[in-house]
């Protein structure tokens, strides 16, 4: 049994998408038990158009939901203890929930799960890893957007933390790692990133296989399974392929329907505009991870429908099923005590902090 807690009033919809996303998903994964935390008055009549997910969930009723537009600061000194956002998260620290979900505002998610759940020993600073669609599958990518700007430990962490999701969510034993460069030649790029090419490369991690630095373009290409870089980049990078996306298929349904011919064939190449609409749709691919806190986070996208809100409670359900914290907690010791003087004992960081998010 997996257990998943749910902020059932975060994202742009709240409880009409929430809910019936996680009836989608205890349909995929009848191993789910829910946690929810909500409007008791806005939840209860939707829950009761799905009995399965009732009868499978506990619903615990909370007074405050985190808008969408809340500053961090502002969404931890308001809903600190109160919110539907914060108890999911502390639903962890309780033993309730093996993972929260959530399509609530960002910042506030992460200065909150940072505050609640504290970061891993030895983590400065969280990351959140995007699963990216490619030409060989899928690939994963962080940080895009948790922490803007990071030296070179805080890559090395991101790497170690990237290829243990890698794993779990792939089932590799040993993923490929690049780190995402203006150029793949050892003397480009800012200081940071060529000296955590050089932690990598002496490292010799046991489950990566570091190949160097990687271009935008390999993202999409596949070229390796992880691809590492600090926050600003990646979410800019994030930003742009997820409008890369809306443009092209903005452009295949306006010449379909240019002409007659253009109609015409549309109908006989349905199939493929059809398989092609699978691979671009960004509901198959959502649900951002938290990584580097006591207990494994969620983001969906706060627009997202049903569909896309369930495929995030996928990927929750996957990290857990597939050990995700215990693999990144075992590579983080691992890596500091290959680094740590002999005789040293490695202390870790259990604090955290968090970015400038106001």
């Amino acid at each position: 049994m997996i257990r998943i807690s749910l902020d059932v009033m975060g994202g742009d919809f709240g409880p009409e998408v929430v809910l019936p996303g996680a009836a989608r998903a205890l349909e995929r994964h009848p191993d789910i038990r829910f946690v929810l935390f909500g409007d008791q008055a806005i939840c209860q009549p939707i829950l009761e158009r799905f009995p399965k997910l009732k009868a499978a969930s506990t619903f615990h009723a909370t007074d405050i939901a985190i808008a969408m537009d809340e500053k961090p600061s502002q969404a931890l000194r308001r809903g600190r203890g109160k919110s539907s956002m914060w108890q999911s998260l502390d639903a962890i620290n309780k033993g309730e929930a093996d993972v929260v979900v959530s399509a609530g505002n960002t910042g506030a998610l992460m200065a909150m799960a940072v505050f609640c759940l504290r970061t891993m020993a030895g983590v400065q600073r969280p990351a959140i890893a995007a699963i990216w669609p490619t030409l060989k599958g899928e690939s994963i990518v962080l940080d895009v957007g948790a922490t803007i700007g990071a030296d070179a430990r805080q890559l090395m962490d991101f790497a170690l933390m990237g290829g243990a999701m890698a794993r779990a969510l792939f089932e590799l034993d040993r993923p490929t790692l690049g780190l995402l460069n203006v150029g793949v030649e050892e003397i480009k790029g800012q200081e940071q990133v060529r000296e955590a090419g050089q932690l990598l490369r002496e490292a010799g991690l046991d489950g990566i296989d570091y190949v160097g630095f990687v271009e935008g373009d390999d993202i999409g290409k596949g070229t390796v399974d992880v691809v590492v870089t600090e926050g600003f980049s990646g979410n800019i990078a994030l930003k742009a392929a997820e409008g890369t996306a809306r443009q092209i298929a903005t452009y295949l349904r306006a010449a379909m329907s240019r002409t007659l011919m253009a109609k015409i064939g549309y109908l006989f190449a349905k199939s493929a505009f059809d398989r092609l609409r699978e691979k671009m749709d960004p509901r198959k691919v959502n649900g951002g991870v938290f990584l580097g806190l006591n207990g494994i986070v969620i983001k969906s996208h706060g627009g997202a429908d049903a569909e896309g809100f369930a495929a995030a409670i996928d990927v929750g359900h996957d990290m857990v099923r597939n050990g995700l914290k215990n693999k990144i907690e075992a590579d983080l010791a691992k890596y500091r005590a290959a680094q740590a003087p002999e005789g040293a004992t490695v202390a870790g960081n259990v604090g955290g902090e968090i970015g400038k998010q106001e």
